[in-house]
């Protein structure tokens, strides 16, 4: 019987050391408590406390308190990473089980850039969640730069993305062709075919730095001999609705993805002038960190994408 209850209280015990563990790497994450409540589902009272228990078992403090934000001490920098593994390790447990049942459920994170993001993980997600309907997807949207770097500081465990970008943290794996096409407004009086020579003396409107597909057309100009900073720049957007939308009211042509202009293209609300003597061509990329083990929901996303 003594027994009995002290192999519970152990049990009990490693269960509440995993859960300071996940509290401390969601502060640790986010630098902030309470969003690291908002995150876990907690109250940032709940939070503090299991912060405060975690440093008095350690008997160091893990985070310095300051007015308006926290800083995490050397200790905390030691420790984190042994604590995601343990995590990880842990959440393995339940995957191991998982992969005995046929329906796969949970929360699914995945990071994209603006073109992947917007027009290919919606049908993919959509049609993934026909055969697992307990699946939640969330998608992170941003420009490729920011999606490499959330990976490889593990903010996320997967993204895609339209241009491989140098970082000794992310592995690429090649997923979907695409191709750039130069597009302008129905009222815009050009050709229907030009040189890229040509695009020099021509305004244009662009994505901002960090952008996937403006990297690449970086690299295009490049391989031609053409200096980026002689192109007649006349508007940087943030997003490539908005590109698409200084382009319909005749502010300059745009370089963009084929896959984004689709639509507009089909209805004349946009007309596209081809470049005779460049290729154009891209691909997109599955990222993932090179140091860390998938969850079996996100390997099952990863096998289903890369089928």
């Amino acid at each position: 019987m003594a027994r009995n209850s002290r192999g519970r209280r152990r049990f009990l015990n490693f269960i509440m050391d995993i859960h300071h563990l996940k509290v401390f790497a969601s502060v640790y994450k986010h630098k902030s408590f309470s969003k690291a409540a908002e995150e876990l589902h907690l109250t940032q009272p709940t939070v503090s406390d299991h912060i405060r228990a975690f440093e008095d078992e350690l008997k160091c403090r893990l985070f310095d308190r300051l007015p308006r934000k926290i800083i995490p001490t050397k200790e905390a920098a030691v420790l984190i990473t042994r604590a995601q593994e343990v995590i990880e390790r842990v959440e393995g447990f339940k995957d191991v089980l998982g992969e005995f049942r046929k329906d796969l459920s949970g929360h699914l994170v995945i990071g994209a850039s603006t073109i992947p993001g917007t027009y290919i993980l919606p049908g993919l997600t959509s049609s993934f969640r026909q055969k697992n309907a307990s699946v939640l997807f969330e998608v992170v949207v941003s420009d490729s730069r920011a999606i490499i770097d959330k990976v490889a500081g593990d903010d996320l465990l997967i993204g895609i993305v339209g241009a491989k970008l140098e970082s000794k943290q992310v592995d690429y794996k090649p997923f979907l062709d695409d191709e750039l096409i130069v597009v302008a407004s129905r009222k815009f009086d050009l050709r229907k075919s030009i040189s890229i020579r040509d695009l020099v003396n021509l305004p244009i409107v662009m994505r901002e730095q960090g952008s996937g597909t403006r990297r690449e057309f970086e690299k295009i100009l490049e391989k031609e001999g053409i200096d980026f900073q002689h192109l007649n720049i006349v508007g940087i957007f943030g997003s490539t609705d908005a590109v698409k939308q200084a382009v319909k009211e005749g502010m300059g042509i745009s370089i963009v993805s084929r896959r984004s202009v689709k639509d507009e293209l089909t209805c004349g609300m946009l007309k596209e002038i081809r470049i005779k003597d460049a290729d154009m061509k891209r691909q997109f990329y599955i990222i993932t960190h090179r140091k860390r083990t998938l969850p079996h929901l996100y390997k099952m996303f990863l096998e289903y994408l890369l089928s």
